[in-house]
Formats: structure tokens, sequence, C-alpha cells
């Protein structure tokens, strides 16, 4: 099977931008879960040797993007029931706590709201999974809480793949998707911090159990 088209990175030799190039293609959907990626197929597309497509995928491996392993290869990584229930786990915690210390803080919502707008525009499924995210980083940038940022950063990539497996097939996400997250960024301007926990935990929920409903 052979891959889709992946854009060429600007300079050759660079191994982050390769893992770039690759990640976006992943987080796309161009890469789709399981596909197999070869490191040969690789390197011509991206216009860098394999030596840096290798490090670059050691790079996605590390964010928990692809699988690697010995004689087998590496390919886009599937997310298993248990990668699902711990993904969940984790990040409705961080959730919870990123939407209480920012509505403490009563935090300035603009950006989340500017994020809410280009949601209104989105043109795909994919491009909304990306505001989806952009909008929960500003969440936890306005929490201006440093430790649980870099927790929410290790796992941002695989939240990304749980989200676009999570929209496959489903219109509901798109027609909620503008509306609930304007609900959560208003609950943070207003400060009040027993509904913003249980607005992170609502707005997970039901992400959760439409994608156990398909494994």
């Amino acid at each position: 099977m052979s891959l889709p088209p992946v854009r060429p990175v600007s300079r050759k030799g660079v191994a982050g931008e390769a893992a770039d190039r690759i990640r976006d293609a992943i987080l796309s959907g161009e890469l789709a879960a399981g596909v197999a990626l070869k490191e040969v197929e690789l390197a011509a597309q991206l216009g860098v040797s394999r030596g840096s497509v290798r490090e670059g995928l050691v790079v996605l491996e590390g964010e928990g993007l692809v699988v690697s392993q010995w004689h087998r290869g590496t390919w886009v990584r599937p997310l298993d029931p248990e990668d699902i229930d711990e993904l969940y786990s984790l990040r409705a915690a961080l959730d919870v706590l990123a939407m209480k210390t920012a509505a403490a803080k009563k935090a300035p919502v603009d950006a989340l709201e500017a994020v809410v707008e280009e949601m209104r525009h989105a043109r795909t499924d994919a491009e909304r999974v990306a505001l989806d995210m952009k909008f929960h980083d500003a969440v936890y940038a306005a929490s201006g809480h440093r430790r649980l940022m870099e927790a929410w950063q290790a796992i941002r990539s695989q939240v990304h793949l749980f989200l676009l497996a999570r929209i496959v097939g489903d219109t509901t996400y798109r027609d909620q998707v503008v509306a609930e997250h304007l609900h959560l960024a208003a609950i943070i301007g207003a400060g009040d911090v027993e509904q913003a926990a249980h607005a992170a935990e609502e707005h997970l929920r039901g992400s959760y159990a439409k994608l156990v409903e398909r494994k």
C-alpha cells in the first residue's frame, strides 16, 4: 500500500522537520491508524535522508503517535481499548484542574472566544479537531500552571488522535462543537470553579462514550 503524498521539508537532513511533516499528516487524518510508515518512501517524499526519517519517527514514538517494533517496522498507532481508557482518565484529571484553575483566576476569555469563532468557519472535521485542540491549549495557558501545561503537552498528540477517531462519521460533533466550547469559555469567564469542574467532566464523557461504542 503506497503512502499518500507528504509535503517535502524545506531543508534536507532535518529530523525535526521530518517529524513535523509526518505528524501533520497523521493529525490531519491523511495517515490513518495502522498505516505502515516505510522509511524509504517517506525519505523520498520528504526529500531527506533515511536517517532523518528514522530520527523523526523516534520523536513521534516518544509522543505516542507511532509504534515501532524490531523487525516489524513502524506504523501509525491504533488506539486500543486500554489506550482509550487511560487517555480518558488522565485527560479528565488534567482538564478538570485546568478548567478549575482558569476559572478561579477569572482568566480573560478573549483567546478562547477567538478560537470558537474560527470553529464556526471550519470547513472539515480535521480542521474542527485541530481547533478543538487549540481551544484546550488556550485553557491550559489561561490556567497559568506551568507543570500542568507540561503534563498536557505530554499527552496532547495522543489526545488529538483520540479526537480524530471520535468524530469519524459523527455529525453531532460538528453540530455541537461551537456551542460546547462557547459554554466552557463562559464558565471560565464567570469564575465558577465548581461548574468548571463539572463542565470539564461532562465535555469529555460524551466523547469517551462514543469512541468506546465504536471499538
